[in-house]
């Protein structure tokens, strides 16, 4: 049985988050006196308006919710919150097309950062912090912060955080959720401030220090201008957000346990472990081919493979560079880096190094078993067994991945889209990164792509930050029946 009351109700409260949000944005609207203050509030009306009218529906709610009605929250919230998010840039003029004022919202909120604007600072002060923000709450997880929010009303919100962060390990920091959920977000909060100080010092201006907060620790990518951080050309910029890219890339209850002083647990971590060596790897080894074909020093060469490395694997789409002119050995393992993704946990996108763990050491122990077929060969992940239930369900995942991907190239390519642009344009969107390929690449928007892929990178957006089955199980017979 779904609990009609109580989805209304949260979703009702999401609304008025929404709305503070947008109240944040006017007041800059405001202070710069420019004219996108008439569209934010238009946009507040309606959004508190509908969330008012939830609210009201949902009086007399009973407080407890069930898995399923946890699934049925997380996949409407993305969309409602992009939905009435993409209200100001509608309404405001500045992108007077629907299709692309969704997909702006959607890209922003589930922290892909593709972008179908071709002159970035047209925009108004008011629409590039509104832009931001929706990366920075969507990064870490609009559910993760109505988790937080919950309790104060009554509410449990264990089916929801199941929902919401559907990764294949949990690390538990407390007992109760909601508390876990305010550490995080205080980390979070932290971290984004640590990073607006830093950028600051290096130049920025505090808006645009603010803006490019956002988007590293919620690796959405997007910038206040069209050129991305090589519009600084500058070392330090981009040596900074290369940190805090890489740190907002770790799960974020392993770095609570760092903070919390449990440092073995931390740096003994197997998915910690594997992120770091790809990071290393991959940026050492496009240093030494741009170094060694390109006319690019030694110190460019590496920082602008460490920026690039950083930024694609987790998934924040950041470029002081396009890579599509680099040698195609150093481009070539960029779609490679954007499906791996970072750590679990984290407010990247992909696979998820841990998935990709677990399928390494379960095809190694094919291998031992075609050898050894009556041997037992448990799997291990940090000393602790993995059991097959969970190994299942990590392959199921990738090959729902998998399948999705091949069916969406095959529709962008009835579409009339060149395959290279395809195939960027769908991992990109899938594993929340950004920019693609070809004429996709990180020195184009996505704006020639037709209304309908629009829709279709949307969806893939929603499906890639939900993690498929949160999204594909609302479509399954199942769901829907009563008992």
């Amino acid at each position: 049985m779904i609990h009609k009351k109580m989805i209304y109700t949260v979703l009702g409260y999401l609304l008025l988050i929404e709305t503070a949000m947008m109240t944040v944005c006017a007041g800059i609207a405001l202070f710069y006196n420019e004219n996108d203050l008439h569209a934010f509030l238009y946009a507040m009306g309606l959004t508190a308006g509908c969330g008012i009218l939830l609210l009201t529906l949902g009086k007399g709610y009973e407080r407890q919710l069930t898995r399923r009605d946890g699934y049925l929250i997380v996949s409407l919230a993305w969309v409602v919150f992009s939905l009435f998010g993409m209200l100001p840039f509608y309404l405001s003029g500045y992108i007077p097309n629907l299709s692309n004022a969704f997909f702006e919202t959607m890209s922003g909120v589930s922290s892909t950062g593709a972008t179908i604007l071709d002159n970035i600072e047209a925009l108004p002060h008011g629409l590039l912090f509104w832009r931001s923000m929706t990366q920075w709450i969507g990064g870490l997880g609009i559910i993760l912060f109505t988790i937080a929010v919950l309790p104060i009303f009554g509410i449990n919100g264990v089916q929801v955080f199941a929902a919401e962060a559907s990764g294949p390990t949990h690390d538990k920091v407390h007992p109760r959720i909601g508390i876990t959920a305010r550490w995080i977000w205080l980390l979070y909060t932290g971290l984004t401030a640590t990073a607006t100080l830093f950028l600051s010092l290096g130049g920025m201006n505090w808006f645009d220090s603010i803006c490019h907060a956002f988007a590293a620790t919620g690796t959405g990518g997007f910038s206040t201008h069209t050129a991305s951080i090589a519009y600084y050309n500058s070392p330090y910029i981009e040596y900074v957000l290369s940190v805090f890219m890489f740190v907002s890339g770790i799960n974020f209850t392993l770095l609570l346990l760092f903070v919390t002083g449990r440092f073995k647990k931390t740096i003994g971590d197997t998915e910690l472990r594997f992120y770091c060596y790809c990071i290393v790897g991959f940026t050492l080894g496009i240093t030494a081919i741009l170094y060694l074909k390109t006319p690019m020093e030694l110190e460019t060469a590496f920082r602008t493979s460490l920026f690039q490395v950083i930024s694609i694997q987790t998934s924040t789409g950041f470029a002081t560079s396009d890579y599509m002119t680099w040698p195609a050995l150093a481009w070539g393992v960029m779609p490679m880096l954007m499906l791996v993704g970072a750590c679990a946990g984290s407010t990247s996108g992909g696979i998820k190094c841990i998935r990709i763990v677990l399928l390494q050491r379960v095809t190694r122990n094919e291998f031992k078993r075609l050898l050894h077929p009556n041997a037992v060969l448990p799997i291990r992940l940090n000393k602790h067994v993995i059991p097959p239930t969970l190994q299942s369900t990590v392959l199921a995942f990738t090959f729902l991945f998998i399948l999705i991907m091949f069916v969406s190239i095959l529709i962008l390519l009835a579409l009339g889209i060149p395959f290279t642009e395809t195939v960027g344009v769908v991992i990109s969107s899938i594993g929340n990164t950004g920019p693609g390929l070809g004429a996709f690449g990180p020195a184009f928007s996505w704006n020639a792509l037709p209304d309908t892929a629009k829709w279709l990178s949307s969806l893939l957006m929603l499906l890639g930050r939900l993690e498929l089955f949160t999204v594909m199980l609302l479509f399954t017979p199942d769901f829907w029946k009563k008992n």
